[in-house]
């Protein structure tokens, strides 16, 4: 029996995504639907999400627009088709500092925080370059680090310094250096408690877009592929999608890209009145399902 519910929630979406973004390689493959989403977890007396999407107003807004964002809507929307309220969660898993993954600092008001060491110092860094270094520091909000600092004066950042292992029971931290971002991290979730664990489930931040960039657009001929925005090394994100493989035992549907529009359909979901997509990846003992 899993120790974690886990459902993937959809809160937004770019409907014209280049998939030469999402997969290194030739532009003329057209584009995708990119849904912004993030990760709830239910058990051992908490509540806990991978990354916070983010708050549609100020700069957040402003980078959404700029990046076509979509039909956002808020956590006490998305949250209520689990059951769940801002208010209810316990701990923030933040993969890394994009806008989309960490503009939603000030939703969760109970909650405390986690995020790499190396990828909060290395932002600072990348903010005291001149313009015309501005590509490593899109995509983030210099506000929300801001507030990293801010909730870690209160005692509700914690800061990890690489990877960490039973940060909650049976879920793991790994830094993912120079790989999407500077201080990029995957999260692990031994389900069953396992130290070997027969159910793991990885969440891979940004570090995959798509199930094709571990196994290619070729199924008879697969090859890892990286995703096409980064501000680290292609190598780093090929050698960080091995070990994200290797972690399942090479089951490409437990590495779970949090940006794929195909979780829907691999998983049993369900679409919402807001044309949301809720998707249910396990249910512990006693947790009702949210898609039957």
């Amino acid at each position: 029996m899993a120790d974690y519910s886990i459902w993937v929630l959809d809160y937004a979406a770019v409907n014209k995504f280049p998939q030469a973004v999402m997969l290194y390689g030739p532009w003329h493959h057209g584009i995708r639907n990119l849904p912004y989403a993030y990760a709830l977890l239910k058990g051992k007396s908490e509540v806990i999400l991978i990354d916070t999407g983010y708050d549609h107003k100020e700069y957040g807004k402003y980078l959404a627009d700029l990046y076509g964002v979509t039909n956002w809507h808020g956590p006490e929307e998305v949250l209520a088709e689990c059951g769940v309220t801002p208010a209810d969660v316990t701990r923030v898993l933040i993969t890394h500092a994009h806008f989309d993954h960490m503009g939603g600092l000030d939703l969760f008001p109970n909650a405390t925080f986690y995020i790499q060491k190396r990828e909060l110092d290395k932002w600072v860094w990348a903010l005291t370059l001149g313009p015309e270094y501005r590509f490593l520091v899109g995509a983030a909000d210099p506000a929300d680090i801001m507030k990293a600092t801010r909730l870690a004066r209160e005692g509700r950042m914690i800061v990890v310094d690489g990877d960490a292992e039973d940060i909650l029971p049976g879920i793991d931290l790994h830094l993912a250096a120079d790989t999407h971002t500077y201080g990029s991290m995957y999260v692990t979730i031994r389900n069953d408690g396992a130290r070997n664990s027969q159910d793991v489930w990885v969440f891979a931040g940004d570090n995959i877009y798509t199930y094709d960039n571990l196994t290619g657009l070729d199924k008879n001929d697969p090859q890892l592929v990286p995703i096409g925005l980064a501000v680290g090394s292609q190598s780093n994100l090929i050698f960080c999608s091995a070990d994200m493989l290797k972690a399942t035992g090479g089951e490409v549907k437990r590495v779970i890209p949090i940006h794929e529009d195909r979780l829907k359909d691999t998983f049993p979901s369900r679409r919402t009145k807001a044309d949301l997509h809720v998707v249910e990846l396990a249910l512990a003992k006693g947790e009702a399902s949210r898609v039957g």
